[in-house]
C-alpha cells in the first residue's frame, strides 16, 4: 500500500494527480493548507509527499524547508518530496529547499508517475536542468618523426 500526502489548494491538481497515481494499491491525504502537512506526516509517515509550490499560506517552498528542519532535529523521519513548480525559474527554490525532486506545470499523468516512482523509490527526479554530457576524451596521434638525411 502507497500512501501519498498532497499539499495544494488547486482543486484541479488534486483531479489530475488522484487520476495519475491512484489505483487500488495508493491512499491520498489531500491538505489544503501547507501548516497541516507537518501534523499529518507525524500522524502517519507517507510514501510520498507532492507539494504544489503555490498553495495558500504556505507553499512547497516553505513545507519542505518546515519537513527537513524537523528531520535534521531528529522529529521526523526523512520524507520523499516531490514539489510542483510552475516555471523553470523556480528550480533553484525547489533545490535549495531539499526537495527529492520536482516536476514543471503543466503536467501529463506519465511525467507525474515517472517522477513518483523515482522520488517514492530513494531516488530523485529533476525537471528543467540542462544534461551534463560526458567529458568528451580526444586524442591525436602524433606520427614519428623520420629521420632527416642530406642530400
Amino acid at each position: 500500500m502507497v500512501h501519498v500526502i498532497l499539499a495544494t489548494d488547486a482543486d484541479w491538481l488534486v483531479d489530475d494527480v488522484v487520476a495519475a497515481l491512484g489505483g487500488p494499491e495508493t491512499t491520498f491525504t489531500h491538505c489544503r493548507d501547507g501548516r497541516s502537512v507537518v501534523g499529518v506526516v507525524k500522524a502517519r509517515t507517507p510514501d510520498l509527499v507532492i507539494l504544489d509550490l503555490q498553495s495558500g499560506t504556505m507553499g512547497g517552498v516553505a513545507v519542505t524547508m518546515d519537513l527537513r528542519l524537523d528531520e535534521s532535529g531528529g522529529t521526523l523521519p526523512h520524507v520523499a518530496i516531490l514539489m510542483l513548480l510552475d516555471r523553470a525559474a523556480d528550480i533553484h527554490m525547489a533545490r535549495r529547499s531539499g526537495a527529492d525532486g520536482w516536476l514543471i506545470k503543466p503536467l501529463d499523468p506519465l511525467r507525474l508517475r515517472r517522477a513518483s516512482k523515482a522520488i517514492a523509490g530513494g531516488g530523485c527526479f529533476a525537471e528543467g536542468l540542462p544534461t551534463v554530457d560526458e567529458p568528451v576524451s580526444e586524442t591525436t596521434e602524433v606520427p614519428e618523426a623520420e629521420p632527416a638525411t642530406a642530400g
